[in-house]
């Protein structure tokens, strides 16, 4: 006789909001496909490193129109990847992409008026098993890609970079589509923080930015929460100093990262209303496992198969040491360049980016009168809450946006 398989039952919203969500709306279904835009090395980084080539996947929904003036682009937040909307042709689950219910036709950010671009940054690393097209990359140029010089992964000899590169490289790709002034950079956490450096960086180049659940540089508390989560990888036997086979990951410990991670993605409201202190129910009976505990090692089993190791290092460690405020500055200085109408959000239980945070960067721009909207969103989720409580904040987006491309961008192009 051939036992039967145990399987635990979970609720749907145990998806990793990060990755995907299921868009339960009457919106017409956006089909995309991941492109590559290949670029000659060498490439110089800010290290004084260079990559002997690059490659940058991307996606685009919606139309540009003829002026060119209708473009967004959207920066994913840190394990994410370029499908922030839609679904692809081959992609055999109902999974949409991360921000389908902020993105889209008739949405917030209305693909039928909108052209969206969306690019998997730099160093980041998702979604392998769907190619753009056949021997295609699968992810922009991280450590787990080939070089071409040896023929082998990158591993750890993969150059160091900042998020002044990751921006830089989402300007290429604007660059390749002609685009001299963005309407508006849309980013989370991470991708936020991306958001306030291009307005530093390329202030002519952009109408707006909307930096959701972020901050100007990531907290001691956080980049303890980073180390651990390094840490968990490095000590796992199977990481082999970061040159281990592709067949044979150092999964236990990237696993254990990704639980400690998305700890700090939520809230102790959440956590009780979704969990409380309930043992998790397997055909029909109560083991000795609690629902939170079943929670985290879906998520950390569900993240290996999908991120590499090396890449996680080296991306938490970008984020660890991102400042907007560049050494001698106060935050005064480093957004005094800034010359994009701004709208800045927080949420009230998100202890890793929280709303003082995000408020001193608003008071900061006040004080230097820049043009700037700040609200704090009533959710409960933590962190999370920028994924999964859009429609909490989808009024404020919309009419910033609206406000931005029938009054604001106009004025200034």
């Amino acid at each position: 006789m051939t036992a039967k398989k145990e399987e635990t039952v979970r609720p749907a919203d145990w998806e990793d909001p990060s990755v995907s969500s299921s868009v339960k709306d009457d919106a017409p279904r956006v089909i995309v496909q991941k492109q590559v835009l290949h670029v000659e090395g060498p490439y110089a980084l800010e290290s004084g490193e260079t990559l002997p080539e690059l490659d940058v996947i991307y996606e685009t929904f919606g139309k540009l129109n003829a002026e060119k003036d209708n473009a967004i682009l959207v920066i994913h937040a840190l394990t994410g990847d370029s499908h922030c909307c839609g679904y692809y042709t081959y992609y055999p689950t109902e999974k949409a992409g991360w921000w389908s219910s902020l993105i889209g036709p008739g949405k917030a950010i209305d693909t039928d008026k909108y052209f969206v671009i969306c690019t998997n940054n730099l160093g980041g690393c998702s979604n392998d098993v769907y190619p753009p097209k056949e021997g295609a990359p699968s992810h922009t140029t991280n450590p787990a890609s080939i070089d071409p010089r040896t023929g082998k992964r990158y591993n750890m000899t993969f150059p160091d970079y900042t998020f002044g590169d990751c921006v830089n490289v989402q300007k290429l790709v604007i660059d390749h589509f002609g685009i001299k002034r963005l309407l508006a950079v849309v980013g989370g956490s991470m991708g936020g923080m991306m958001t306030l450096e291009w307005a530093r960086r390329y202030p002519d180049s952009l109408s707006s930015v909307i930096a959701v659940a972020t901050s100007a540089h990531l907290s001691p508390q956080g980049i303890a929460f980073s180390e651990v989560e390094r840490q968990s990888i490095r000590l796992d036997p199977k990481w082999r100093g970061g040159n281990y086979p592709d067949n044979d990951p150092p999964a236990g410990g990237l696993a254990v990262a990704r639980m400690i991670a998305h700890i700090t993605y939520l809230s102790q409201q959440s956590m009780r209303a979704k969990f409380g202190r309930r043992k998790q129910q397997r055909n029909g009976r109560t083991t000795d496992q609690f629902e939170v505990e079943s929670y985290l090692e879906h998520q950390g089993n569900s993240f290996v198969k999908r991120f590499d190791a090396n890449s996680y290092i080296y991306i938490t460690e970008a984020l660890d040491d991102y400042d907007l405020v560049r050494p001698g500055e106060t935050l005064d200085d480093a957004v005094a360049n800034f010359k994009c109408l701004t709208l800045m959000l927080s949420f009230r239980t998100d202890w890793l980016f929280p709303t003082k945070e995000c408020g001193e960067v608003a008071e900061a721009l006040r004080r230097q009168g820049k043009m700037v909207e700040f609200n704090e969103v009533d959710s409960e989720k933590g962190h999370d809450g920028f994924l999964i409580d859009y429609n909490k904040y989808e009024q404020l987006v919309s009419r910033f946006l609206e406000r931005v491309y029938l009054n604001y961008n106009k004025s200034i192009c």
